[in-house]
């Protein structure tokens, strides 16, 4: 069982529905409406879209900085889960490879509405920063999709929790969970 308070997240891709944000922005902004949510198999996504470089690229960074019509979507239960955690912990940790924490930090106090004075959004600006923000941290579990990042976790003693996605199905030996019922489940709230 996970001690929720040695946990620890990633936002995109964990708690946040990014990629549906991004096949939006696609339609959206630059009238791609031939990519499923499916077709994102590699969490490079030059590496298994066929997309102009310069629309790849715009719709990222659009993310990044929240210039986009669409509507960002928590994951099912996501809010929730992470208020019982606030409730229970006192804390709520997030660490994101973002270079900034940007309009995502606007997002997710709306999502943790009662417990967002609790949470914490630690941007590293790379995936390989994550692992000395949660050693510091005193984090002994990180919910994470991207299994490049799982594999740095595991080597420093962290464990990860693999959020299932198209992108994540390589074979690997880690905790893994379909849901954030389903992870609640694997908590040990007290």
């Amino acid at each position: 069982m996970i001690d929720p308070a040695a946990l620890a997240f990633d936002i995109d891709g964990v708690i946040a529905d990014t990629m549906h944000l991004f096949l939006e922005i696609l339609k959206d902004h630059y009238d791609v409406h031939t990519v499923t949510y499916a077709d994102i198999t590699c969490y490079r996504l030059d590496d298994c879209l066929d997309l102009d470089e310069d629309v790849l690229e715009g719709a990222v960074a659009r993310i990044l900085d929240g210039n986009y019509r669409a509507s960002l979507e928590p994951f099912p239960d996501a809010g929730p889960v992470l208020k019982r955690i606030g409730e229970t912990t006192g804390r709520i940790l997030m660490v994101t490879a973002r270079p900034e924490p940007g309009p995502i930090e606007g997002w997710l106090n709306r999502l943790l509405d009662g417990q967002h004075h609790r949470a914490r959004i630690v941007a590293t600006g790379s995936f390989e920063a994550k692992t000395d923000v949660l050693l510091e941290n005193g984090i002994k579990w990180f919910v994470e999709d991207r299994l490049e990042t799982c594999h740095l976790l595991k080597a420093a003693g962290i464990e990860p929790v693999v959020f299932n996605q198209p992108w994540n199905q390589e074979p690997h030996d880690f905790l893994h969970v379909g849901s954030w019922l389903e992870l609640e489940q694997q908590i040990a709230f007290r």
